[in-house]
């Protein structure tokens, strides 16, 4: 008995030996080694890359795309035991979790703890957390204008740290604007090199809010429930998300709560809060119309640099804990909801109608708000302003408008057709991920043709385009398309997301990003209405 209680404390010295070895000096980050004042550059985290892989048999590096200036884009992908390619990993028979940072290079703590959490993974305490599932990472995903760092970029961060990179790509893009038109490199590179490729359940987006002084330390967003399936938004919202609201709490002491802001105008205290746009543009919304889990996480800004990386970190660390537990139901959670699309699609076709525009509304609960308190006074021209104080409060009954109703519908067509002349609309949707044939004879079908009277395109230009809209009307058509031509059988996983690209009234789909502009001006529709060319079937003859 004596000699078994021996081993085992010298067994715990030893865990706690191991726990208190130092890192090299190389191991740690540049905010790390600079006590904050400073983050990685494009280099650094390369660095800090190579020297993981040098010290672990568990990790394979890659990359996604290669930028405008050159900088291959890193995707590490972690497994136990490791796994270089997609078919590795299906066959381990693993869920694939992916985490990106830096798609705005201002907003550095996720390209910050996404390093750390690989070396805990890798080389400490979170080893575990390569039990039960495959996690891949991309910390620099704007990799070009991570470098192009000056003070007073992200002025509600305080100067904390006192330089960061810009918004934009070097292309000029948003990219977290970018999922639906693909026309950023790394866009482009993450949906065929990271969602094709090695199909995550999963993805979350890092980020940095803009200024709101709500009381939380991290804010989320779900991928929102609107034209996609329920079920993947549902376990988010109402299973994944309110664990993860206590664990953080009781393990990194940081406060969670739902993505929002609100307006001052209103009065105070806060009656609602509001989230942004449930646009698949975004990627996280992308995801749920590819019947995926998307998280947004969305670091307070005015904390101090140290705090908001604790509190990405946190919520990271918690998010894999959660699915390193529950990662092969969410699995099955998404692939039933890829089965019910397709089963919607055959079984309902020309039978119900789905939202292609939408509006914000309230969801049905309150919520109870942490925000920081203020004080109301009157200035000389006799208008009640508001003076922020350093208390936080909560604040009871608040709205929170995070849901989408329908404002406009369409039918939920069989499957659509396109002429040969619209391959790169076809080349377009097959870089999505659709399966797209080309027909070999003639088929005939019977459908929708949209005739539009009305082509508007905004006064303004957004992210390089002038958005559009038609104007028109659906009239009951049977249409003959002959070899050469396109076919898309909507019986396939992206259902949704094809839906909401090709129909003509989408508020977030091709119209939109003026992919039919050539052919509406080609075709005189300033001057006499003109027929949509992709043709909407219920059924073949």
């Amino acid at each position: 008995m004596k000699y078994i209680i021996r081993i085992t404390i010298l067994f715990l010295c030893v865990q706690l030996s191991a726990q208190n070895i130092p890192w090299s000096e190389n191991l740690l980050t540049t905010p790390e080694k600079s006590n904050y004042q400073k983050t990685s550059t494009y280099a650094e985290v390369m660095s800090f890359i190579n020297t993981i892989q040098s010290k672990s048999d568990l990790v394979h590096l890659e990359y996604m795309a290669t930028s405008l200036e050159g900088k291959g884009i890193p995707v590490v992908v972690m497994a136990n035991p490791k796994v270089s390619t997609p078919e590795e990993a299906k066959a381990s028979g693993k869920p694939v979790m992916y985490i990106q940072g830096n798609i705005h290079s201002g907003e550095v703590e996720g390209k910050e703890i996404l390093q750390q959490m690989m070396r805990d993974i890798l080389l400490g305490d979170k080893k575990h957390l390569l039990k039960n599932q495959i996690i891949v990472f991309a910390p620099i995903y704007n990799s070009d204008s991570n470098d192009k760092m000056e003070a007073g970029r992200r002025p509600s961060q305080e100067d904390s740290p006192i330089e960061v990179g810009i918004r934009a790509n070097s292309q000029g893009l948003d990219l977290n604007r970018d999922g639906i038109k693909m026309e950023g490199l790394e866009t482009q590179g993450l949906i065929q090199n990271v969602l094709l490729k090695w199909d995550p359940e999963m993805l979350v987006d890092l980020h940095t809010t803009n200024g709101t002084w709500h009381g939380y330390g991290v804010t989320y967003a779900p991928s929102y429930h609107y034209a996609g399936e329920q079920a993947p938004y549902d376990f988010t919202w109402n299973t994944m998300l309110p664990s993860i609201v206590k664990s953080i709490d009781e393990n990194y002491g940081v406060k969670l709560g739902p993505y929002g802001g609100y307006s001052l105008r209103q009065g105070w205290p806060a009656k609602a809060i509001y989230t942004y746009n449930h646009h698949p543009r975004y990627i996280v919304n992308q995801m749920g119309l590819r019947n995926k889990v998307g998280i947004l996480s969305e670091a307070f800004a005015h904390d101090r640099f140290y705090k908001r990386m604790n509190g990405t970190y946190g919520f990271v660390a918690e998010i894999l804990e959660f699915t390193n537990k529950n990662g092969r139901k969410m699995a099955e959670i998404n692939a039933k909801a890829t089965e019910d699309a397709i089963a919607n699609v055959k079984q309902n076709a020309g039978k119900v109608e789905k939202g292609v525009r939408f509006k914000k509304v309230a969801l049905e609960e309150k919520f109870t708000l942490r925000t920081y308190d203020y004080t109301a006074y009157e200035n000389e021209a006799g208008e009640t302003k508001h003076s922020r104080s350093g208390r936080i409060i909560e604040i009871p009954n608040v709205e929170n408008y995070s849901k989408f109703e329908a404002q406009v519908s369409s039918t939920l067509p069989r499957g659509y057709f396109l002429p040969k002349s619209m391959k790169d609309i076809v080349d377009h949707l097959e870089k999505q991920g659709v399966e797209v044939v080309q027909l070999k004879k003639s088929k005939r079908a019977t459908g929708d043709v949209f005739t539009a009277n009305v082509l508007k395109n905004a006064q303004r230009k957004f992210e390089g385009h002038y958005m559009a809209t038609l104007e028109g009307e659906f009239t009951s058509k049977t249409k003959t398309f002959k070899k050469g031509d396109y076919w898309i059988d909507m019986a396939q996983p992206l259902s949704n997301l094809i839906f909401y690209m090709l129909e003509p009234q989408s508020d977030d789909g091709l119209v939109t990003w003026n992919f039919f502009d050539a052919y509406f001006k080609v075709q005189g529709i300033d001057k006499k209405p003109v027929n949509y060319p992709v043709f909407k079937y219920y059924k073949l003859k």
